[in-house]
């Protein structure tokens, strides 16, 4: 049976609803469960995806053995992504079209897939600026 994905909020994609920009800062800055990683894989990022762009699995696996948290780089990724996966899903109206414009390379990004840039603000702010062209209309 198929999984049908409905579009996520960036709570049902990191488990917690920052009430401001200041909470979300805070939020950071103390990281994440590991377990949160989950629910971006429950949205349909697959293992790989999330391991490219936000932790490896070997950091990964270190962080679930001692029962760490996320550090602030790590959840400050994961919040990026799920920001952007959140956006795309408002854009396109649809999670799964969401996705896959997410994983297509893109001449406008260089040939890469906009997924992959997410490691980075720089790329983040680059693939969001792309989807709200999309949203107004622009798509030259």
């Amino acid at each position: 049976m198929p999984i049908t994905l409905t579009p996520d909020t960036i709570e049902d994609l990191i488990g917690v609803m920052p009430k401001s920009d200041f909470d979300l800062a805070t939020i950071v800055e103390r990281g994440l469960p590991t377990s949160r990683l989950a629910l971006l894989k429950d949205h349909g990022l697959t293992f790989t995806e999330v391991s490219e762009v936000v932790i490896s699995p070997r950091t990964l696996k270190h962080r679930k053995a001692r029962r760490e948290r996320l550090s602030d780089q790590e959840t400050d990724r994961l919040v990026r992504v799920a920001r952007i996966v959140a956006l795309a899903d408002n854009v396109f109206g649809n999670p799964q079209k969401a996705l896959k414009w997410l994983r297509t390379e893109s001449a406008r990004m260089g040939g890469r897939r906009p997924l992959s840039m997410l490691r980075t603000d720089a790329g983040g702010r680059l693939v969001e600026s792309r989807l709200w062209q999309i949203d107004e209309g622009i798509f030259a």
